[in-house]
């Protein structure tokens, strides 16, 4: 398969807004993953930080995540959040369909379990915690049309890229 960088739909744009729909193991299935892989990849180079993509920020409404992160890298087929810990706790979150622009403070659970099929069709049922629960939950949200902007409860919250690296970023972390 070619290396190919999809365009990244932005804030504004209504497709971000519906709720993907599932996918089907099929023969588009291969292509969609690598352009999620190869989109990711290029993010990360462009804006030097991001964990993960979601299908319906490169223009494919279905439910599909790919994460790479030092610790962790997976294909997340059909995911779905099956359990919440009561315990949360409050993150500055963004997003490539904000072109990592702006920041936003938000709450996210401390814990999440996750159910999902990978690229070769095998289950999964994993625990994650903190930074793999809150970028779970910011790319599984994206399957549901829901922004991390959309869950800011203080306007006095949200900072530019500029004024959260220096204020706030913690070095490693990435976005």
């Amino acid at each position: 398969m070619c290396m190919v960088i999809r365009d990244t739909v932005l804030l504004g744009d209504p497709r971000l807004r519906e709720i993907a729909e599932p996918v089907k193991f099929d023969k588009k299935l291969p292509q969609m993953l690598e352009d999620l892989k190869d989109t990711l990849r290029e993010h990360q180079r462009v804006y030097g930080m991001g964990r993960g993509i979601a299908a319906p920020q490169i223009g494919y409404n279905k439910r599909a995540v790919y994460v790479n992160t030092a610790k962790y890298t997976s294909y997340l087929i059909n995911p779905e959040i099956v359990w919440r810990s009561p315990e949360t706790f409050e993150v500055w979150d963004s997003c490539f369909s904000m072109e990592a622009k702006f920041f936003v403070k938000i709450t996210r659970n401390r814990s999440i379990k996750v159910k999902y099929v990978d690229e070769n069709q095998e289950f999964h049922n994993e625990t994650f915690t903190d930074d793999m629960s809150e970028l779970l939950q910011h790319e599984i949200d994206h399957l549901e049309g829901i922004m991390c902007s959309d869950r800011l409860t203080d306007p006095r919250n949200i900072a530019m890229r500029q004024e959260w690296e220096k204020r706030y970023r913690t070095p490693g972390l990435g976005m």
